[in-house]
């Protein structure tokens, strides 16, 4: 925009200047308001990479690729590996500690009774696959092991579950029992001084197959296999 070449009067010369310093603002702000939008832009895709993504009930788990220490061996997994089956995912927070060995030798203890449920199970720390081989040589609880010992150094797994300690590089203890499309039905996350019982565990999975096998049926507390279930009515509403 430009003045014309003949002489303004008075008038002219405010109405032309407040023209350009309103185009002048105008274009200002169109730029400003582009750096605006591209700064917000950086900033979501920031915070999308830091947050934690949890997986939540009924949803399907992602197909997670990860390095296993089993039968003697690194090997590379993924989950679908494990489709089919009802798949407990069972995170502690590190190898060579107190109350993880005692969960994880209970739960070799009964690693046959969850394959009998057509279940498997994967354990998982922020270790390496070499840590958990050294710890398997070391220790005679943690030899008795059969199912893999996944690695999650990076804590991709374990954010994922939101078992996740970013000011400690570790995981809660979490324990989630897929069903065998690959769907979350059970999840327990709690503090890492508590440890875990397995013969609740395989509860669960006995209550979760149940359930799905049984259309409309649920399961009461406590419920045990061969003990009565709920058919929920209207009927039963007060009377429990």
């Amino acid at each position: 925009m430009f003045f014309p070449a003949t002489k303004m009067s008075p008038v002219q010369n405010i109405f032309y200047f407040y023209v350009l310093h309103g185009a002048f603002f105008f274009y200002q702000f169109f730029l400003d308001t582009i750096n605006m939008l591209a700064y917000s832009k950086n900033c979501i895709e920031y915070n999308l990479k830091e947050v934690d993504i949890m997986i939540k009930i009924n949803e399907k788990v992602p197909n997670l690729e990860f390095e296993a220490y089993v039968d003697g061996e690194i090997k590379k997994m993924k989950i679908s590996d494990f489709k089919g089956k009802w798949l407990v995912m069972f995170f502690y927070p590190a190898d060579f500690t107190f109350v993880c060995p005692t969960e994880l030798g209970e739960l070799a203890d009964n690693y046959e009774k969850i394959k009998e449920l057509d279940g498997e199970v994967i354990s998982v720390s922020t270790d390496t696959a070499f840590v958990h081989k050294a710890w398997q040589d070391n220790s005679e609880t943690i030899n008795k092991i059969d199912f893999p010992m996944a690695a999650d150094p990076t804590g991709k797994i374990s954010k994922t579950f939101g078992t996740y300690i970013k000011d400690e590089g570790l995981s809660l203890r979490g324990t989630f029992i897929i069903d065998p499309e690959g769907n979350l039905k059970i999840m327990e996350i709690h503090n890492n001084d508590i440890g875990r019982s397995i013969k609740e565990l395989i509860r669960k999975i006995q209550a979760a197959k149940y359930v799905k096998e049984n259309d409309g049926k649920v399961c009461p507390a406590s419920w045990e296999p061969g003990e009565k279930d709920l058919d929920p009515s209207l009927d039963l509403v007060g009377n429990i």
